[in-house]
């Protein structure tokens, strides 16, 4: 794997995006994403992982103009969502960290709720579609909501409680996320289920947030051609979690971030953050 990393670095906040193939959604979404991490109250930076793409996606990050909000690029020849995930968050170094989907079908001003959270020292916020107070403007094709009914109904046999495990908007504490990365086996979309079951593992204090999603066209998943492997990968994980082996992530929470890994610059601003309605 090949790392570009961002001009200023390290940052208080990383966010990662996985891209396959992204060239024609990647330079809205990531235009989107560069706006609204220059306006948080810690000094962000965004990391996008190539997976193993044939199209222009590296070249345009590569040549993303200088902003306010550095961007980096990662680079995987391997394919699969759940090994760029993986890639990207055990490439960070920030106190806190998430990722979002390329085509930032998640509204992004949920970060604010999610950075609050984290700031009051929950280990993991997701974003949930399945809460009461989401907005959902759903397209999908019949096949692809009953398959997506049929996930989540299996996937509660593995983290009993999550109402939405596939909804790509989730953030962490820095320690946390990469302690539940490092053992982290599922290479395609259901490795959202294992990094949350190791995170649960670990002690880690998880709470879901609404969102406003809307469905949006290009997604790289395919019912024909994922839907199988989505399944299989889900029997493996709910089987390791059964056997114990549950990649052999060790008891125990890791260290919650504390203020004073936080630059000096990024205190008075995280505290201000974090107190914002």
């Amino acid at each position: 794997m090949a790392t570009t990393r961002p001009a200023i670095y390290p940052a208080s906040f990383e966010i990662i995006v996985p891209a396959r193939n992204e060239a024609d959604r990647l330079p809205e979404g990531l235009a989107a994403l560069c706006q609204k991490a220059a306006t948080l109250p810690l000094r962000t930076a965004i990391l996008v992982v190539d997976s193993a793409s044939t199209d222009a996606t590296s070249h345009i990050v590569r040549n993303w103009p200088a902003g306010p909000v550095p961007v980096g690029l990662l680079r995987c020849r391997q394919p699969g969502k759940g090994i760029a995930v993986r890639a990207g968050l055990l490439a960070t170094g920030a106190p806190f960290v998430g990722y979002c989907d390329a085509d930032m079908a998640t509204d992004l001003g949920a970060i604010d709720s999610a950075l609050r959270l984290l700031a009051a020292g929950c280990g993991a916020v997701i974003g949930s579609r399945a809460l009461a107070a989401s907005e959902v403007e759903d397209r999908r094709s019949p096949a692809r909501k009953v398959g997506a009914t049929m996930f989540r109904i299996l996937a509660r046999g593995i983290v009993p409680g999550v109402t939405d495990t596939q909804c790509g908007f989730k953030f962490f504490s820095g320690p946390l996320a990469r302690a539940a990365a490092l053992p982290l086996r599922t290479a395609g979309f259901a490795f959202d289920i294992e990094l949350i079951a190791n995170c649960l593992r670990l002690g880690a204090t998880l709470a879901e947030i609404p969102v406003c999603w809307r469905d949006v066209s290009g997604s790289t998943f395919s019912v024909r051609r994922h839907s199988a492997a989505a399944f299989r990968d889900m029997a493996s994980i709910w089987l390791r979690s059964r056997i114990g082996g549950g990649g052999h992530v060790p008891a125990g929470r890791p260290p919650p971030p504390t203020r004073q890994e936080l630059p000096s610059a990024d205190m008075g601003r995280f505290a201000a953050g974090a107190t914002t309605t």
